[in-house]
């Protein structure tokens, strides 16, 4: 059986896409989720064969889900859709197939058709994931979506990933691997430090083999020596 996991905002269409994998007997579902932030956890905690992702979904899409999950977890991504003008960029994305809604029981037979072969055949998921450009955080039961650009430096600990901004700390559900790989600005710095190269104001040595940097707003963030010697490339110190 194949292990699926359904990301869809309206209730209606998962009920639907699950009663037709059920109806398959291909299928065994893992869970079903609403938005982002549930399908992260449910992505991690199930470990799906394929993904039935929605593309339109509030304030995180289905394209820039893909950007969230880790690179070890990442299962084969089916996009359902209502806009069929979102064709082409799903196969851009190396999504395994597209479906069009309302999906026909037809349709999806061929999908699985072509997913049962690339199980069978020890395939890997190809998705290319789009390069982060906000940051969920959890807010309460709600999702604050932090521009990269804002995040001064990102930390972890027993607690959860800290993202620090000028304005406060807030909880993400993405792995310090995620962030560092699928951003330009984040550059590991420590084991448990990723820092924004664009918001370091400056750079202190306490002695030739330590390095501490200043951010914007005055926090301090450290720089391990197994970390330093590509931090002074990065940051052009000699």
């Amino acid at each position: 059986m194949i292990r699926a996991l359904i990301i869809d905002d309206e209730l209606h269409v998962r009920e639907e896409l699950q009663e037709l994998l059920a109806e398959s007997g291909e299928y065994t579902i893992v869970g079903t989720c609403a938005n982002a932030l549930q399908g992260l956890r449910a992505v991690k905690s199930t470990h799906p064969d394929v993904l039935f992702l929605d593309i339109h979904m509030p304030k995180v899409d289905g394209f820039q889900f893909l950007g969230m999950i880790d690179a070890e977890h990442m299962p084969f991504v089916v996009f359902v859709t209502a806009h069929e003008e979102f064709a082409l960029q799903a196969f851009e994305e190396k999504a395994l197939d597209y479906l069009l809604k309302p999906v026909s029981t037809e349709r999806l037979a061929r999908t699985t058709e072509k997913l049962k072969r690339f199980l069978q055949e020890g395939g890997q998921p190809t998705a290319g994931p789009p390069a982060l450009e906000r940051i969920p955080c959890v807010i309460g039961h709600g999702l604050k979506l932090i521009d990269t650009r804002d995040v001064e430096f990102v930390r972890s600990s027993e607690t959860g990933v800290h993202v620090v901004t000028a304005k406060g700390e807030f909880l993400t559900e993405l792995t310090l691997t995620v962030l560092e790989t699928r951003t330009d600005q984040l550059a590991r710095c420590h084991k448990q430090f990723l820092v924004n190269l664009r918001q370091i104001d400056e750079i202190v040595r306490t002695d030739p083999s330590t390095v501490i940097l200043k951010t914007r707003s005055g926090k301090t963030v450290p720089v391990s020596r197994r970390f330093l010697p590509q931090m002074k490339e990065r940051l052009l110190i000699h």
